[in-house]
Formats: structure tokens, sequence, C-alpha cells
């Protein structure tokens, strides 16, 4: 081992453990730093390894090793099979990630790419033994309150028009921290629910897999020794998790990969506002048809006005404005379909997103004018602010009716 060699893994946080006949080198890096590309590179050069595990799933593996593969993606089908919010997600923390990056002239997760290239190079196998991000995500989602969820939102949103660099004492928890974590920090470190979906149960999931890759290994192969390359937040969990995780590998993993049914009672509750302000119509019309017109007119121009001004605020084009204004009053008769999806795919059928809106995605989403300069961001942000105009719509219009009769 060379001199470089030695420095490079100095200080570097190492732990080395055996399971089920299997060694197990771990290292924890920081996703933001050279020294942790180095150690990876210092580690594969000095020690012979028969896998290479990485903290990444496979999506997030394809972003690394292909940066502009999201200029593939078909923005009206997204739309359609309702998978906006998980893009939306994935930008505001590509937002965090470009800033990162920006400020400190390193990508991250080049400690992971440096893993996989290095792995590739040698001829060895590549294990990627993170959950998908968006099953995490989602499961993160669900495990909060109503009210977190706006919370979690108005800060995801804030993040995003955040302009001042990072503070130095927040790139040094992003050194011991995971990076979903951190770009969510202030909401992980409060919810118990929420640092369990990002941050515990990745650690089981990822112990998991480890496991369940180890039992595949030839037995009469003369070692058997994997390089474990996670974020250093994960080390002494997953380690943990690895150490004393009992029962079927596999079985374990797909438990944790299952996205949970969401919580039915949002909805129940929101059919059944909306039934009670028809019932209310309806009873205007039995006491009076001029009330009865007038009360259906104010839940037609609050749910239309208010999802139609969403979709204005979000600079769309004049028919994705009215088809807002049609959508807002009977999205109670089409369920699962929300409003901002019809608007949405009208304005990216009308404004069809550019090649250029692609390349420069990344790079317009770190300024909040970019979301509206941007044909694929912009048309994401109307999506949302014609649902929230419609919500709000309907409660307004819903306050309204009862006050005037009662």
């Amino acid at each position: 081992m060379t001199q470089t060699e030695v420095a490079a893994l100095e200080g570097q946080p190492i732990q080395r453990m055996e399971r089920d006949g299997v060694q197990y080198v771990i290292l924890g890096t920081a996703h933001v730093s050279r020294a942790s590309v180095q150690a990876v590179e210092a580690l594969l050069d000095t020690e012979h390894f028969d896998a290479v595990a990485v903290e990444l799933c496979a999506s997030r593996a394809h972003g690394i090793r292909d940066p502009e593969a999201f200029k593939q993606m078909d923005l009206f089908q997204v739309i359609r099979q309702g998978k906006a919010g998980m893009v939306a997600a994935s930008l505001v923390l590509g937002s965090f990630q470009k800033r990162l990056a920006s400020q400190y002239g390193i990508e991250p997760g080049a400690e992971m790419k440096a893993a996989m290239d290095g792995a590739e190079a040698r001829g060895t196998p590549v294990w990627l033994v993170d959950r998908e991000v968006g099953t995490t995500l989602k499961r993160a989602w669900r495990s909060i309150g109503f009210f977190q969820r706006f919370g979690l939102l108005a800060g995801m949103l804030g993040s995003v028009f955040e302009r001042e660099d990072i503070a130095e004492e927040d790139i040094e928890k992003l050194k011991q921290s995971d990076l979903l974590e951190s770009a969510f920090s202030d909401f992980a470190q409060g919810s118990a629910p929420l640092y369990h979906a990002l941050i515990a149960e990745r650690d089981q999931f990822m112990a998991a897999r480890l496991r369940e890759n180890g039992e595949r290994m030839d037995v009469d192969a003369p070692s058997r020794k994997v390089l474990v390359v996670i974020g250093a937040g994960h080390l002494k969990g997953m380690s943990e998790q690895l150490a004393n995780q009992h029962g079927d590998a596999r079985a374990t993993a797909d438990d944790l990969a299952v996205t949970p049914p969401a919580a039915k009672w949002p909805k129940y509750l929101v059919v059944g506002v909306v039934l009670a302000i028809f019932a209310v119509i309806g009873f205007a019309f039995y006491r009076n048809p001029s009330l009865g017109k007038d009360a259906l007119m104010s839940w037609v121009l609050l749910t239309g006005g208010l999802s139609a001004l969403g979709a204005l605020i979000a600079g769309a084009h004049p028919l994705s404005i009215v088809a807002a204004f049609v959508a807002g009053p009977i999205k109670p008769f089409r369920p699962g379909i929300p409003s901002g999806a019809i608007s949405a795919m009208v304005e990216a059928w009308i404004r069809k997103p550019r090649v250029g809106d692609f390349e420069r995605l990344r790079d317009d989403i770190t300024h909040w004018t970019g979301w509206w300069k941007n044909r694929v961001a912009r048309t994401l942000l109307n999506f949302f602010l014609v649902c929230v105009g419609t919500i709000a719509g309907e409660y307004i219009a819903g306050f309204y009716i009862l006050r005037s009769l009662f």
C-alpha cells in the first residue's frame, strides 16, 4: 500500500464484519467529499473484492451513470399515469444536489460512481442494495399526518427558491447523514415516522439485500469478500442490522419494498364534504329555484375560478386555463383524476417541451423564475397550483353556500 493510499484511508469510517461466511468491508462516505472518492479508489486498489455494493437503487444508479436520461421523459404520459408528484419531488432533490455541486465543485454521489466504475473496470459484480427512491418517498409521504404534509410541501418549495449558499455547518451534517434525510432535514428530525421511512427502513432493507446477495455467492469460492459503500449516516444502523437481522432476507426486503395503501379517511372526508355541499344545493333548489341557481353558480365560479387562477399563476396557456376552469367544478364526478392533471395534459399537448427545456431543466429549477421559463417545470407547476386552487375552491364554496342559506 502506497503512502497516498494510506493517507486516503486514514480517518475514514470503515467497519469490517462477517455474516454467514461473507466478509463485509463497510465504508461510510460523505456525499460531498473528494476524500470519500479517494477512499473508495484506495480500497479497490489495495484489496480484492468479489462484489461491490453501493447505496443506490436502479433508478438512482441510472441517473448517476446517465445524467441526461431524463431528457427521454414523456411528460404527457407522466401526468396521465399520476407520476407528476414523484417527478416533481425528484426535481426538488435534484435542485438541492445542483446547489451542492455548484458550491463545492463535486457532484453528490461521486463516490458511488467511483465504486461502480472501479468494480466494472475490474470485472467485479455491482450490487445495488438501496430501496427504490420512489418507494421510499411514497412510504415517507404516507407515514406522516395530513397537516405535516403541508409543512413538508412548503419546505420542499422553499428549498427550491432558496438562493443562499448552503452553510458549512449544514455541509458537515450532510457528511454524517443521508442525502434524502438532508434534503428534508427539518422534517426528518422532527418526525419519527418520516425518519423511520427515510433512514431506519432503508438500513433494514440494505442489510437484507446484502444478506440475500451474499447467500447467492459461490460457497466453494476461494473468498467471499464484499466492499459496501454507503453514506456515513447509515453506517451504524445498517451494520447493526447486518449483524443482528434474522429471518428470510428476501422476504424482509420484499416487505419493505411494498408501498402501503393510502389512508382512506381523507378520501371519505372529501367525498363527505362534497356530498354535503350538493345536498345543501339540492335543498336550496327545494326551498327556492332562484336560491338553488345562486348556490350552484357559486360552486361553479369558486371551484372553477380558483382552479383557473392556479393555472394563470403558473403562466399556463389560455386553453389550459379554460381546461382548469371546466375541470374544477366537475372534480367530484371523476374521482381519482385531479383537476390539475387535465389542465397540465392540455398544457403539455399545446406547449410540447422542447429538447432545450429538458437540457436546461436541472439548471432552470435552481432559480424560482426557471419554473415559469422552462416548459417542463411550468407544466408540473401548473398541475400543483390547479390542484391547490380546486381544493381551496371546494371548501370556500361550501362555506359560502352554507352561510348564504343559513
